[in-house]
């Protein structure tokens, strides 16, 4: 089993930052991949960005790709998504999930955190 439990989401402004963070515990961190994914209100979940299980590979979806990154520290067993230049489109609540080594599916989800990005 795998605990997450997200924080740091909050209300800014268009062209702000915030960093959000996943707080993981249950089996050993670096048995599995991370990602964090969206939902918007009336609208479909979507993928945001993922890290690999040793965090050498990244991956972004376009809308986001060059404003945030992810990241992992394993001395924390926490996931991170520092956003930057935050559109209104970026308004939604994301979660982060993780993903056992041989899964096709993520296993484990968060609750979510909401951020709201005003104009």
């Amino acid at each position: 089993q795998v605990q997450l439990v997200e924080s740091g989401g909050g209300l800014v402004q268009a062209g702000g930052s915030l960093r959000l963070s996943c707080a993981a515990s249950g089996r050993a961190f670096s048995s599995y991949s991370m990602g964090w994914f969206r939902q918007a209100p009336g609208k479909d979940r979507e993928f945001v960005a993922a890290i690999s299980w040793s965090g050498g590979t990244t991956y972004y979806a376009d809308a986001v790709k060059g404003r945030f990154t992810i990241s992992r520290d394993y001395a924390k067993t926490t996931l991170y998504l520092q956003m930057n230049s935050l559109k209104p489109a970026d308004t939604a609540v994301y979660s982060c999930a993780a993903r056992l080594r041989g899964s096709i599916e993520y296993d484990y989800w968060g609750q979510g955190t909401q951020v709201t990005v005003s104009s």
